[in-house]
């Protein structure tokens, strides 16, 4: 007897019988993952930074907390944001390599240009400028990262 409702699709029971997730949903995995992974790389900059900032000019401190958590960060990317992609570690390391230059840069620039218009600043403010400036490097980062470093490789169009 119809009921004028139609029947429900079967529910896929393997893997090979699902569709591929949808590109937005792809981007907002990574997206949501980078962020995450961001947060604590951020953190722990900061919070080495600071540690550091005791011995240390800011230039040295800056240099050895950002390569610390830029490689940390790019091995948690490589297997958790972007693991669909067959990126191996040299490739995604020697990509990163790239950007930490870039990071390095900016970052030190801030921290600097902050210590030159406030002499007397205190490391804990100058952990919250450079903070801020890893902000502005993670977007970046995450570009260059998704569209070039560990882009997927071209789909076969049928």
């Amino acid at each position: 007897m119809p009921t004028g409702i139609p029947p429900t699709p079967p529910v896929p029971t393997s893997t090979s019988e699902r569709t591929p997730p949808s590109r937005r949903s792809v981007l907002s995995w990574e997206a949501g993952c980078f962020v995450a992974i961001g947060v604590v790389s951020t953190a722990g900059q900061a919070l080495l930074y600071w540690l550091l900032r005791g011995w240390w000019p800011p230039a040295a401190a800056n240099l050895v907390s950002l390569l610390v958590l830029t490689v940390l960060n790019t091995e948690a990317n490589r297997r958790l944001t972007f693991r669909h992609t067959a990126a191996p570690p040299l490739r995604a390391h020697l990509g990163a390599g790239a950007l930490f230059l870039l990071g390095y840069l900016l970052t030190s620039g801030a921290v600097l240009g902050f210590r030159r218009a406030v002499p007397g600043a205190s490391p804990a403010a100058e952990t919250a400028v450079l903070a801020a400036a890893s902000v502005a490097v993670t977007v970046v980062r995450f570009a260059v990262l998704r569209l070039a470093v560990f882009r997927r490789p071209a789909r076969r169009r049928t």
